[in-house]
């Protein structure tokens, strides 16, 4: 069995700059995500991302930025150790957003981890759509799970 990868991907009807530079300055990124980032996201950073709502945290380390095209993270390192990567793609004057969460197990709880991230980043990156296209906070994570219980993880 080859092990699972989560993936998602959207146009965002905004310039490549822009929308990369809303995925690395948890300013921006917190209307549509997280509530707290910790930080810039620079190459070299150890940073801790915080979703309020939960009660949880997990602890980043930015392995790659190459601005306007490519961020690479690990995430979760205390736990579940998985490795997540976005590229920026222009597409016209508009930007298509591909992310890739991979390292889980393969098994079928790897399987089941993958899936569950597969739809968590695919609401990532509709908030991100909806907050630059429209300037709307979308809310998607915390009504994911309105009783701020989330299956599989822990604070």
């Amino acid at each position: 069995m080859t092990a699972p990868v989560a993936a998602a991907g959207m146009l965002i009807r905004r310039p490549v700059a822009e929308v990369f530079e809303a995925f690395i300055d948890p300013a921006i990124t917190r209307r549509f995500w997280f509530t707290d980032g910790g930080g810039r996201l620079e190459a070299g950073a150890t940073l801790t991302w915080t979703w309020a709502m939960y009660g949880v945290t997990t602890e980043v380390v930015v392995k790659a930025v190459e601005p306007n095209r490519r961020i690479l993270i690990d995430w979760d390192n205390t736990s579940s150790p998985t490795e997540v990567e976005w590229l920026f793609e222009p597409r016209g004057d508009h930007a298509w957003v591909t992310v890739q969460n991979r390292g889980f197990t393969d098994d079928a709880e790897g399987v089941a981890e993958a899936l569950a991230s597969t739809g968590r980043f695919a609401l990532v990156m509709a908030g991100a759509k909806i907050w630059l296209e429209h300037g709307i906070e979308p809310g998607f994570i915390a009504d994911r799970f309105p009783e701020h219980r989330v299956p599989g993880w822990s604070a």
